[in-house]
């Protein structure tokens, strides 16, 4: 990922992302940009992977498989790799970008113990 004029990228809460999970909020695309290994451990459904380590093979058809108009949720595992994920989206294009603060580590710790933590 090239570096891009610094944004202020807006944070969602796990709790917020888990009410609206269980309210069927089916009006926004969630993305997790975790590697597979850490997919295998811990995982939330409905996440469609976009590993960081294999941003040359999804980066040139991300308006292919995303909505750059949608609300977008991005998730890692504590918010560092996501918070990348949603500068680089807002550089090409994306308008609704989110990164779920915490992560996966704090949407198990605060949301679902049943999420292993890693």
């Amino acid at each position: 990922m090239s570096s891009q004029p610094f944004t202020p990228i807006i944070q969602i809460s796990v709790e917020e992302v888990a009410q609206r999970l269980s309210d069927g909020d089916s009006n926004m695309q969630l993305v997790d940009v975790r590697e597979p290994q850490e997919l295998e451990m811990a995982r939330i459904e409905s996440f469609v992977n976009f590993p960081l380590s294999q941003f040359a093979q999804w980066a040139e058809q991300i308006h292919t498989h995303l909505d750059s108009q949608a609300e977008t949720l991005v998730l890692c595992h504590h918010g560092i790799r996501s918070a990348q994920m949603c500068q680089w989206l807002l550089a090409q294009g994306f308008t609704n970008v989110k990164n779920i603060s915490g992560g996966i580590d704090a949407y198990s710790a605060l949301v679902d113990p049943t999420i292993p933590q890693y």
